[in-house]
């Protein structure tokens, strides 16, 4: 497994936040997290990539405890895109995806021709090579979220945790968006809302609630209309989609 997460506890304060979640993704699939407000997921991405540290519990990397691997190869391990930040500062787009470059250099280290090709790969791959020299406050939302996976990329991680990556974005744009997730080459896992485009582009999915999870599997296996009621709190009629072989859902008012 690439990742594993096992019996894993996180607690802020007296609050469990995180309490004894066990997971694991395979090596390039794409693992969906999907709960209610406040069910943890946000707090799982900070605990793999140990921006926040387990109360109990180990998180294995390709088998390696997290614990016992250092912050800097984490960084170059593991790349987050949180949910959408701005900024006012005048930067281009290039400058933004060049961040994603510090974790592989030193204090002293001289920019150099290997930067240079991962930030112009990484640009590729987001279709936005040929807005490098644009202002960051010109682009649109969705653009703007193409370069912070793009800044990510710049890593050459691994795995990549993404937090809720589609929020405030329009339909188009977050169906790009996850479609272009979704034939990365790395390890992902990714906090989402909207069950139907979990089900769309995610391998496998981890239902949480308050902190646990109580259903994981494959879209279909999951996602199903008793734990959508008892979990989301909402009555819907779950199908299998003709178009994708996933299942679709619709959701009944009253």
């Amino acid at each position: 497994m690439s990742i594993a997460v096992d019996n894993v506890t996180f607690a802020a304060g007296n609050t469990l936040i995180v309490n004894g979640i066990s997971l694991a993704v395979e090596k390039g699939k794409v693992l969906g997290l999907l709960g209610p407000n406040g069910s943890g997921k946000s707090s799982l991405l900070r605990l793999i990539c140990r921006l926040r540290k387990v109360k109990s519990g180990v998180i294995r990397l390709g088998g390696d405890d997290i614990a016992s691997i250092s912050r800097g190869d984490i960084a170059r391990r593991i790349a987050l895109v949180e949910q959408q930040a701005n900024t006012d500062m005048q930067v281009t787009v290039i400058d933004v995806v060049r961040l994603g470059r510090t974790p592989h250099r030193g204090p002293l280290s001289s920019w150099g021709a290997r930067d240079d090709a991962a930030v112009l790969a990484a640009l590729a791959r987001v279709g936005m090579q040929d807005r490098a020299g644009q202002l960051w406050q010109t682009l649109s939302g969705g653009e703007r979220q193409r370069v912070h996976i793009a800044r990510a990329l710049a890593q050459t991680p691994s795995e990549l945790l993404l937090d809720e990556p589609t929020n405030h974005l329009d339909i188009q744009h977050q169906l790009e968006i996850l479609g272009l997730i979704s034939k990365l080459d790395v390890t992902s896992v990714v906090a989402l809302h909207d069950l139907n485009l979990a089900a769309m582009f995610c391998d496998s999915l981890a239902i949480l609630q308050e902190g646990q999870v109580v259903a994981a599997g494959s879209p279909e296996e999951v996602l199903t209309q008793e734990l959508i009621e008892r979990v989301f709190g909402v009555r819907a009629h779950v199908q299998k989609s003709s178009v994708h072989g996933r299942c679709n859902i619709q959701y009944m008012a009253g």
